[in-house]
């Protein structure tokens, strides 16, 4: 009967909405495959600040495993989503998926996007791993019909994952793992109750402390976007003015990405995100928006949160003016 009430909570939806996965990357296989789509059908990937591309890796490489079908992907801008839509149901997509929270920040309107999917009939998948606790998430407003959110993204434990499924249309999703018909016979298997406690737990506290924690981090990523603006050749490629503040990604002119990478050895840094960390290309988004090579392959994403503080920004710019310093020599 243990439940993430808490989650459930903070989103406005009863308990029985919620199945527990074991990461946000198992909750968007389960609601892309338990859809059943059939050959023929298939998902777009929508995208309103940058290319189609800039969806997370995770829903990206789910399409494939609909061997038959071709997936489409739409760069959308605000005006020309009507249209967009049309066509993608004219060619029989059932299924529109989008991330709350783009790979650089910036958030995307779900709520706009949801009204237009619900009248062309289009389900509508959020993913909602890097927004949830950061910014307000809240399934009757936004008016998605499933919502996958990440234990760890908002420091819970590893492991756990949850999707919530808009049952009262109806909705209802094959099971990808059978056997004793557990979560609404939509997905079996034992509950693991220690690592829900520890998901609800955290929800509850990212809820609580959200307004507090955007501000004092926003304060310091506009600390640290200072100190790089003060190195020669710094990109930032995150909208800062229209982005959350927990992260910021920034491409670096004049030397070798991997280099950089390495040499930055006293701070913890990523080249892309946590569900594309086996490749080491460039990050899909980076090269889907027209980035040169060179670029891509130099871009970072910093991050900040809870544990992040004014002397470990100034630690970390100072680090990185002086490895660029010396790899540019």
């Amino acid at each position: 009967e243990v439940k993430e009430l808490e989650v459930a909570l903070a989103q406005r939806c009863g308990a029985a909405h919620v199945i527990s996965c074991s990461s946000g990357t198992d909750a968007l296989i389960l609601a892309l495959l338990g859809l059943g789509l059939r050959p023929g059908q298939g998902v777009i990937v929508p995208s309103f600040t940058f290319a189609a591309s800039a969806e997370a890796i995770a829903v990206l490489g789910s399409v494939p495993v609909f061997a038959e079908i071709d997936p489409s992907t739409y760069n959308l801008d605000p005006d020309g989503l009507p249209s967009a839509l049309a066509a993608a149901q004219a060619q029989n997509i059932e299924v529109v998926g989008i991330m709350c929270v783009g790979l650089f920040g910036q958030p995307a309107d779900i709520t706009r996007i949801s009204a237009f999917a619900d009248t062309h009939g289009l389900w509508v998948l959020d993913d909602a791993a890097q927004s949830f606790g950061k910014v307000p998430v809240d399934v009757q407003v936004l008016g998605v019909d499933m919502l996958s959110l990440s234990g760890h993204k908002i420091y819970g434990p590893k492991g756990i994952g949850a999707l919530y499924v808009r049952r009262q249309d109806g909705l209802a999703l094959d099971a990808q793992i059978h056997g004793g018909g557990h979560e609404m016979g939509m997905r079996s298997g034992t509950l693991p109750t220690h690592q829900i406690v520890g998901l609800a737990a955290a929800a509850k506290l990212m809820q609580a402390q959200m307004s507090g924690e955007t501000q004092r981090i926003g304060m310091l990523r506009d600390r640290f976007v200072s100190h790089l603006q003060q190195i020669p050749e710094v990109h930032l490629n995150s909208p800062i003015t229209q982005s959350i503040p927990h992260i910021v990604n920034v491409a670096f002119g004049g030397v070798d990405g991997e280099t950089l990478l390495l040499a930055l050895n006293n701070i913890a840094i990523s080249t892309g995100s946590a569900c594309n960390s086996a490749s080491v290309e460039p990050s899909h988004v980076l090269t889907g928006i027209g980035m040169p090579r060179e670029l891509a392959d130099a871009s970072l994403r910093f991050s900040f949160g809870r544990y992040t503080q004014v002397p470990d920004i100034d630690a970390a710019a100072t680090h990185v003016a002086d490895v660029l310093g010396r790899l540019r020599q």
